[in-house]
This record gives C-alpha cells, sequence and structure tokens, in this order.
C-alpha cells in the first residue's frame, strides 16, 4: 500500500495533537520538526515478558510500562524473523531479510558483511538530513575481519588468526554510523572484545567461554556489557544535548545485549523476580532501559525525541518456560511456539512508541506492523520519497503513530523462521508454508510428528489466536490466494508499490498443492 503523505509529517503532527487531543498540545513555541530518534532493541525478550502487553506477567517491567503509559503500544507487531541477524538486517534496511544472501540461521562474530554495498540504510537517510547518527551494543550483521595471512574471516573460525592490529572493514561506519562501541555478535559468540567504530578495544590474549569459546580480552566479562552498553547510551545523549536542542537532531540504535544469553544477571538483580536467572535479567534489562530513558529528562530532550523500543524476536526457550509456567509466567503470553518459530511466539513482540504532544499517551493500536517499517517511517518524518532501491518492504507508520491511520496501513506481512521456512499473514489469516514449527519447538522440523501432518498450516488468529486448528483443507481458497500474494512479493523483489527489484539470491519455498492435501509434499521450487 501506498505511504500515506498527504499532508506533510510536522504539520500533519500538530493538528492532531492540537485537535484529537488538546490536552497533550505541543507547548506554544513548537519543537523542531525533525525529532532525535531512539530506537532501543532488547535482544530475546518475549511479548508476554512486558506487563504493558501482558496484564498477567510475573515480572515487574516499570520503564517499560511508563514508556508504553506515554505512548503506544502495538499490539500487533512483528520481527522479518524469529532469529537475530535477519531481523536486523530488516530493522536497517527496510528489506526483508530472505531477499538477502542469508536465508537461514543467523551469523557468527567473525562472518562477512551481511547488508550488501551500496544499499541504503536508516542511518545513511538519515545522516543525509543532517542527523548524527550512533550505534551502541549488538551489530549480528557481519563484518569484515583480516586475517594475519591475508584475506578474510568467515563464519565460525577459532578466531586466533585475525589480525586484531588492523581496522576492521564494512561495519556499522561503513554503513551511515557516525560511530560505533559494542560487540561483533551475540553475546555468547567469540570475539569476546569491545569494538569502537573500526577498531577492537585491546587485543585477546586469552580464550574465554559464553556457551561458545574463543578469543577474548582478558578484562571482557559478559556480566558488564549491559551496565557498559547503558553507561555509553547516557554519556552520548549528555554529549549530544546541546547540538540536538539547536537543531541537529541524533539517531542512537541502542541494541542491547539482554535478556539473550548468557542469562547473567547483576549480583544486586539476582533473585530480584523470585522467578528465575532469566526473570531477573529481564528486570535489570528493564531498569537500563530507565536509565536511557532518564538521561533524555535530564537532558531536556524528552519532548522532541521519538522513542521505539522493540524485541529482535521472541523469547528464547533457555529462558526456562516451564520454570517460569509453573510459577505462573508465560513469555509468549498464549502465543504459540518462542524465538526460533514460524508460529507467532517467535516474531510477535512488545513494540513501543513515545513522541509527547504527537503520538497520544496511553494509546493502543492493533495495526500489523513489522521492523522493517522502520525506514519508510524515517522517510515519512522526513518528508522525503525513498529510491526506488531501498526499503522495499517498509511502510510508513507515522500515521498511526499520530492515532490516524485511514485504513490498514500494511497488505500483509511475510514471517520467517531459523531454517527458512515462510509464513504469510493478512488480516486475520495466516499461511505457514511448512507441516511443523520452522524452528525449535515442537512438532521440530524433520521429527516424526512432523512427518504426519499436512504440508501447510492455516490459522484465523481473530478466533485462534493460539494457532492450534488448521483451517487449510476447509479454506483452500485463502490457501492459494496468499499463497499467491506470497510469490508476487518474491518475484517483484519488494511488497511495496514501486519499481520491481532483484532479490541478492534466489529465493525458495515450498509451493501446497492445489487443493491442499494432507501429508502431501511438493518439491522446493526456485523463485525470483
Amino acid at each position: 500500500m501506498p505511504h500515506l503523505r498527504t499532508i506533510p509529517a510536522a504539520l500533519c503532527a500538530f493538528l492532531v495533537a492540537a485537535t484529537l487531543h488538546p490536552a497533550t498540545a505541543p507547548s506554544p513555541k513548537p519543537a523542531p520538526d525533525r525529532p532525535n530518534l531512539l530506537y532501543i532493541l532488547a535482544d530475546d525478550l518475549g511479548y508476554g515478558d512486558v506487563r504493558a502487553f501482558n496484564p498477567d506477567s510475573k515480572i515487574p517491567t516499570p520503564h517499560l510500562d511508563r514508556l508504553a503509559a506515554a505512548g503506544m503500544r502495538f499490539t500487533d507487531a512483528h520481527s522479518s524473523s524469529s532469529v537475530c541477524t535477519p531481523t536486523r538486517y530488516s530493522i536497517l534496511t527496510g528489506r526483508y531479510n530472505w531477499r538477502s544472501s542469508l536465508q537461514r540461521g543467523v551469523l557468527g562474530g567473525f562472518s562477512r558483511r551481511l547488508i550488501e554495498p551500496g544499499r541504503l540504510t536508516v542511518p545513511a537517510l538519515l545522516r543525509q538530513h543532517g542527523y548524527t547518527t550512533a550505534c551502541l551494543g549488538k551489530w549480528h550483521l557481519g563484518m569484515d575481519w583480516p586475517l594475519s595471512a591475508g584475506g578474510w574471516a568467515r563464519d565460525y573460525p577459532d578466531g586466533w588468526n585475525v589480525d586484531y592490529s588492523q581496522p576492521i572493514q564494512n561495519g556499522p561506519t561503513a554503513l551511515g554510523f557516525d560511530q560505533f562501541f559494542g560487540i561483533a555478535a551475540s553475546l555468547d559468540m567469540p570475539p569476546y572484545l569491545f569494538i569502537q567504530n573500526d577498531r577492537t578495544q585491546g587485543r585477546p590474549t586469552v580464550d574465554k567461554t559464553w556457551i561458545r569459546k574463543g578469543p577474548a580480552h582478558a578484562d571482557f566479562e559478559a556480566v558488564d556489557v549491559l551496565p557498559t552498553l547503558t553507561r555509553h547510551a547516557v554519556q552520548f545523549i549528555g554529549r549530544h544535548a546541546a547540538a540536538a536542542r539547536t537543531g541537529t537532531p541524533f539517531f542512537l540504535y541502542l541494541a542491547l545485549t539482554a535478556p539473550h544469553t548468557p542469562i547473567l544477571p547483576l549480583p544486586e538483580w539476582q533473585e530480584k523476580s523470585r522467578l528465575n536467572a532469566y526473570a531477573d535479567f529481564v528486570m535489570q534489562t528493564d531498569a537500563a532501559i530507565g536509565e536511557v530513558l532518564n538521561a533524555l529528562d535530564h537532558a531536556n530532550l524528552t519532548s522532541n525525541t521519538l522513542v521505539f523500543a522493540a524485541s529482535d524476536n521472541g523469547c528464547s526457550p533457555q529462558a526456562g518456560f516451564n520454570e517460569l509456567a509453573a510459577k505462573g509466567h508465560h513469555p509468549s503470553a498464549g502465543f504459540r511456539g518462542h524465538k526460533a518459530d514460524i508460529f507467532d511466539g517467535g516474531h510477535r513482540i512488545p513494540f513501543l512508541a513515545r513522541w509527547p504532544g504527537r503520538i497520544p499517551p496511553g494509546s493502543t493500536t492493533d495495526q500489523l506492523a513489522c521492523l522493517a517499517d522502520l525506514m519508510a517511517t524515517c522517510a515519512d518524518l522526513l518528508d522525503t520519497p525513498l529510491p526506488p532501491n531501498a526499503g522495499e518492504d517498509s511502510i510508513s507508520l507515522l500515521p498511526a503513530l499520530l492515532g490516524h491511520p485511514l485504513t490498514p496501513l500494511r497488505e500483509a506481512v511475510v514471517h520467517h523462521s531459523i531454517n527458512g521456512s515462510f509464513a504469510i499473514r493478512q488480516g486475520p489469516w495466516k499461511l505457514a508454508l511448512c507441516p511443523d514449527s520452522g524452528g525449535w519447538s515442537a512438532p521440530k522440523p524433520g521429527s516424526a510428528a512432523a512427518r504426519g501432518l499436512p504440508p501447510v498450516q492455516l490459522y484465523n488468529l481473530a478466533a485462534d489466536p493460539g494457532e492450534q486448528t488448521n483451517l487449510h483443507a476447509q479454506h483452500p481458497e485463502i490457501v492459494e490466494r496468499l499463497t499467491r500474494l506470497l510469490e508476487t512479493y518474491v518475484r517483484n523483489g519488494r511488497s511495496t508499490p514501486g519499481p520491481s527489484q532483484t532479490n541478492t539470491r534466489p529465493v525458495e519455498f515450498r509451493r501446497p498443492p492445489h487443493p491442499p492435501a494432507a501429508g502431501k509434499a511438493t518439491p522446493k521450487k526456485p523463485r525470483a
């Protein structure tokens, strides 16, 4: 569907705030037209972990709840994938991850760059319009590590053949960020050291193990990473406050490493939840977000900063689902599955937005949204068109944020699981082109239970949000319609209006037989 830009963004924001929500109208002295942008991405935080989304949550999340009370909750928001790397690709490019060269799984700490040369990113777009751009935290989109013997590291080497004295190529500062401080990938992937811009902070001298063994700086400890990133975010806001107040806005992409494994809450947070270590870590993560929000308050930037807070996918089973359930807590809040799955527990996420005076406080929207929508939303805020080869799957959320969407903003959203399985959602209907979870929950791909199931799954989420009743046989026409829509998205290289584009690699998925026939699988067919 086209972006709704019939009224310039700043004027539209003022009219909505002043006429529909007079109690929250801007002060007589207008704020600058371009807000600062703070994008906080938690790692493996479940939809049901945040009390603002799940009143039955047993984990206190006062700072995320405060953000919800002052802004908007998206109750039907999704990551583009149910695992880390691919979702981050979509956030920064506005393009579905499965169009890239990575069509299953995730990258390692030494993997080569994933974002294609010449592709427009969100920070590059914002920098073109005068924004200062920074990335703090977990990158996990690949960067090119030089080897001592020449060439480049790939995927999961032992890491000791990397020349750490040389600059890293094609990392965040080559893709639109003015500055970067963080780690290469997940906190359970070597190398275990901090990177500033394109240089490591010191060199590894020892091996350390947090699930995976690899080179580490002697002083690097996983437990210190979340507090360190929080401190850097607070300092960044303080350093850029004066410039932001006088017309040079910033974009801060804060990609937290928690509550992903290794689950290591600080001593002062241990046993705070009275549930388990994961719940303690969620509480610490919420407190870290609170520190960053307080930094905006102290810098007098809250009123002109658009804050987004989200998770990169569903909660990981390493949180201890059975242990938490025994105490009445459910990280997926009744949605089926968890991280890695094609089921909604894998990709339905808590998603919040706050922009005082523009976004109605305490508001909720059921608009279908995807984390890939950041690109088009930023373009709409800037009132600038995107090039034809950028943001191919991104839809502006600005009408929803301002409280006046005229129609459903998204025609559909495509889901993707860790093993490359597809699903497509339109209205209440969700079609999964696989017989199984596509991930880690039962029925697992290749299991005996999965082999006895129909090749596709069709659910009416309005009546069956837990995805328990497969309606594929009752509605072959919906199976066919949604399959054709997905085929169109794949073939056109985009799901938004505009000239067709080329996928980085051919895209494959299993087309169901028509009409669907239980137990009969079809071979994979290559697509555009």
